[in-house]
């Protein structure tokens, strides 16, 4: 089990405000996968990778308009942040908490 593994809750400081969401993370190897859900729905993480604590995937959304995120975040104990590349519209940086 990678120390990414499991429930987070998060919070991304987006252009249109915060935005809360849950993801759920499972490792294997160096293969990353999971979901996102939020206010838009629920999305799957694509191309997702692993390299120690280091994470990155991307995950399409369609509301407001359709865009590729790419994430790319650090785990730190229970604790995740990072930076989301949201197109066009420049960089999002996000944290988040592991649920017990």
């Amino acid at each position: 089990m990678s120390n990414a593994d499991g429930v987070w809750e998060t919070v991304t400081n987006t252009p249109m405000g915060q935005q809360k969401a849950t993801m759920t993370l499972a490792t294997d190897g160096d293969t990353l996968t999971g979901t996102l859900a939020g206010a838009q729905g629920t999305i799957t993480i694509q191309d997702g990778k692993v390299d120690g604590d280091r994470l990155t995937w991307k995950a399409d959304i369609t509301s407001p308009m359709p865009i590729t995120l790419s994430f790319s975040a650090r785990v730190d104990g229970d604790a995740i942040s990072g930076n989301v590349a949201l197109g066009a519209f420049g960089n999002a940086s996000f944290e988040g908490k592991r649920k017990p």
